[in-house]
C-alpha cells in the first residue's frame, strides 16, 4: 500500500535553519561555505513516503521550473507527550517525517506568493 504521489508533499518548512540552507549557495564569507555550490529546500512530506517517491513528487510539482532533484535526506520526528489544555490527561502532537531535498547545480525552486 503505497502513498499517493499528489500526497506526499504537505509544504515547505519555513524555519530559521531551513532558511539558511537555501541560502548557502550565496554564501561567500567563508571558504568552507563558499563551496557549497547547490541548494537544499526543507519540505514536510507524508510519514509513509520514501526517498524515492518524494523525490519524484518534487521533480512533479516543480516540472515547469525544469528542477532536478540531486538527493533526498529524511528524518522523522516522534511523536511528543503534550498535555491537553491543562487537564491531567496527556495527548499526543502527530508524527512529522521532513525531507532535505538537495537540487542540481544552478537549479532554483521560485515560490510564488
Amino acid at each position: 500500500m503505497g502513498v499517493a504521489s499528489n500526497n506526499i508533499l504537505k509544504t515547505l518548512h519555513v524555519t530559521e535553519k531551513s532558511e539558511m540552507l537555501q541560502g548557502l549557495v550565496d554564501a561567500k564569507s567563508n571558504p568552507s561555505l563558499a563551496r557549497c555550490n547547490t541548494i537544499k529546500y526543507v519540505f514536510l512530506v507524508h510519514p509513509d513516503a520514501n526517498k524515492h517517491q518524494i523525490k519524484k513528487a518534487v521533480e512533479e510539482a516543480y516540472a515547469a521550473q525544469k528542477c532536478r532533484v540531486l538527493k533526498v535526506n529524511t528524518i522523522t520526528l516522534p511523536r511528543k507527550k503534550k498535555r491537553v489544555r491543562g487537564r491531567a490527561k496527556q495527548g499526543e502532537t502527530i508524527q512529522l517525517k521532513k525531507a532535505i531535498v538537495t537540487l542540481r547545480e544552478g537549479d532554483r525552486i521560485i515560490f510564488e506568493d
